[in-house]
């Protein structure tokens, strides 16, 4: 399960830490992979589950950036 899924009754209270950002991006590049590979056999019917998951994970990283203030923002390269 997806480390972005938190449960509805523990929702505002999970801490965001470097350590859960960096897990949450090692699975989107691991989903990212499966969909590829599912893709490249012509099995894209089986791939939408990992791509609801991707989808999901990806909302919740813009939405931990979106609430993030500017300043405690690493700037861009």
């Amino acid at each position: 399960m997806s480390v972005a899924f938190v449960p509805e009754r523990q929702r505002g209270r999970a801490e965001v830490n470097q350590d859960t950002l960096q897990r949450l991006l090692e699975e989107n590049d691991q989903l990212i992979r499966c969909i590829v590979e599912y893709q490249s056999k012509g099995r894209a019917t089986d791939c939408v589950q990992y791509q609801h998951i991707l989808h999901r994970n990806l909302i919740y990283l813009a939405t931990i950036a979106d609430a993030t203030p500017p300043s405690t923002q690493k700037p861009a390269d």
